[in-house]
């Protein structure tokens, strides 16, 4: 798929292997247009840092000396990464004011679903009374 007009990327997980970090950063760099990419990484990852890191220093790119001295990962380690991915806990990136937005109004919802059947209640205990004086 190709998105037009995507001048960033940002990778919330680091890729396991510098194809498929060309693959998702190259969404910038479309038809000749550049952009800016976003890796965050963990302490975890650092084994897959230094092959992506090569690749970004071959485009030119500066690349910060202690992750060039990485020690290199073997090709064990490497299919290791690749069939079974860092497992990572889930990232929220919803601001926390709009979580709190929406809670409160789910809870006017609630409150409101209360208050109608408090009065549907009330209608009908008010309509007994009235047939059972006839």
């Amino acid at each position: 798929i190709d998105f037009k007009g995507v001048n960033m990327v940002i990778n919330y997980d680091l890729p396991t292997s510098a194809v498929e970090y060309i693959h998702r950063i190259g969404r910038t760099g479309r038809a000749g247009h550049t952009g800016k990419a976003v890796t965050f990484f963990t302490e975890d990852d650092k084994p897959l840092l230094r092959s992506i890191a090569s690749v970004i220093q071959r485009a030119g790119c500066p690349v910060p000396d202690y992750i060039k001295h990485f020690p290199k990962l073997q090709s064990k380690q490497k299919k290791k990464f690749v069939k079974k991915p860092l497992a990572r806990e889930a990232i929220c990136t919803t601001p926390q004011c709009f979580l709190k937005k929406a809670k409160r109004k789910k809870k006017t919802a609630k409150e409101n679903i209360k208050e109608k059947k408090k009065v549907k209640e009330v209608k009908n205990n008010s309509k007994l009374q009235a047939v059972s004086k006839s």
